[in-house]
């Protein structure tokens, strides 16, 4: 690969995303990510525009720290109708992926830890399954 001068390849890291946002937001993500090491071992995938987080199949959910809170996104095996919702969309026959917003630590409920868990669930290739393995909320 040729190298351009000035364009060496930029490393994303989650402190990176981090650095400079305001303590709620950080706050929040930092809240996200124990209730993601509630369900089990993941991966961290970081690039430019957010921080995704891997089960042992694939990628199940993402979050990026932004100035009015957190931005996250979740890979479910239905749709979820909720005001933090911003957006649900079919990922692919099985999944959709949905958008959420939170801005204060309320919005990280017993639901949202509900919605959490099954997302960590499709990490793991519950969506695989005939049954589809979703959990009840």
């Amino acid at each position: 690969m040729r190298r351009v001068a000035g364009m060496e390849p930029r490393t994303w890291t989650v402190e990176g995303h981090l650095a400079g946002q305001p303590a709620d937001s950080v706050a929040l993500y930092r809240r996200f990510v124990e209730m993601l090491e509630e369900c089990g071992p993941f991966s961290y995938s970081v690039t430019k525009t957010t921080i995704t987080f891997k089960g042992g199949r694939r990628g199940f959910a993402g979050a990026r720290p932004t100035r009015r809170g957190l931005s996250v996104y979740l890979d479910l095996q239905r749709v979820i109708e909720d005001r933090r919702v911003i957006s649900a969309a079919p990922y692919t026959r099985r999944l959709f992926v949905h958008q959420i917003r939170l801005t204060a630590p309320e919005d990280l409920d017993e639901e949202f830890r509900g919605w959490v868990r099954e997302a960590y669930a499709v990490g793991q290739g519950a969506h695989l399954s005939l049954s589809g393995g979703v959990a009840s909320a």
